[in-house]
């Protein structure tokens, strides 16, 4: 595969990982016990996707791309996510790989149960799709995958899905913390992808709507909302490199709102960086658990 397939691949595979993505108690809930207080904000954003730049022997000319990230339900109605991502990568060597990335996932609002369906093409090809679910229960999590391949396997009972993850981050936030480590599984590459993750929380950003650059700063609601710089290192679980340190596949930062809509992306993988800015946002009135 040639640098841009790789970069294509890596860009459309762990963006969903990330975006995809509590309570105001200092000590976090454990996995499938997520806090009543926390109400994450339905909505369809859109971000732009570009070039920021490149390090080391892997060049790349320019990326362009889309992601549309449409969240919707509540905690008593579980959580969908329809999320498409089109990228278009230039090596200036004469061939531009261009990706298409589409995944559908539902999440139920006791962090038990999650459904995954995805399919990555590239240049028109389907290269992979990914199907199954996970169900937590007292000693582990519980994956069924249809696809590629019939199977199921365990992950550790720590283990957390997308939602519950964007949960405890809100949480520590709330609460002052400024690290925060798990595990996280959301179904992506073949299924069987298990994330180590590391996250780093800023100090707190006032509401202050004239520094909001982008469409975050049409929405009213937002405007008189707290946030706060995170970012996230998604580690290959067990794997080190020669010293024994553990490096990071990629990492990804944003500005996190209170309610869990976030802006001002950057994806990092090493020899290049991605940024992602918020053009579209719609939100949705919420409806309330009876």
């Amino acid at each position: 595969m040639n640098t841009t397939s790789r970069a294509a691949t890596a860009i459309a595979l762990s963006f969903v990982t990330s975006i995809a993505v509590l309570s105001a108690s200092a000590a976090p809930t454990t996995p499938g016990t997520p806090p009543k207080d926390i109400d994450f904000a339905p909505h369809r954003a859109v971000y732009d996707l570009r070039l920021q730049k490149t390090r080391g022997s892997r060049q790349l000319e320019a990326v362009r791309g889309r992601i549309l990230y449409d969240f919707s339900g509540s905690a008593c109605q579980g959580y969908a996510l329809q999320f498409r991502q089109v990228s278009e990568l230039d090596s200036g060597e004469g061939k531009n790989a261009l990706t298409d990335l589409r995944t559908t996932t539902w999440e139920d609002g006791e962090a038990r149960v999650f459904r995954f369906n995805s399919e990555n093409r590239m240049n028109d090809r389907t290269v992979e799709t990914v199907s199954g679910t996970a169900e937590r229960n007292a000693k582990s999590v519980d994956v069924t995958l249809r696809k590629p391949k019939s199977g199921t396997f365990h992950v550790p009972k720590t283990a957390v899905f997308p939602t519950e993850h964007m949960r405890r981050i809100v949480q520590a936030a709330r609460a002052g913390q400024t690290l925060l480590e798990v595990p996280a599984y959301d179904g992506s590459e073949t299924g069987k992808k298990l994330y180590n993750t590391l996250t780093v929380i800023g100090r707190e950003i006032p509401p202050d709507a004239s520094k909001l650059d982008d469409a975050s700063g049409k929405q009213s609601e937002l405007a008189t909302m707290r946030r706060w710089p995170v970012t996230i290192s998604y580690f290959d679980a067990g794997k080190s490199d020669r010293t024994g340190e553990q490096i990071p596949v990629y990492t990804l930062q944003f500005e996190l709102f209170d309610n869990g809509i976030s802006r001002a992306l950057v994806l990092d993988y090493q020899d290049f960086v991605i940024a992602g800015e918020l053009t579209s946002l719609d939100l949705r009135k919420e409806k309330p658990c009876k």
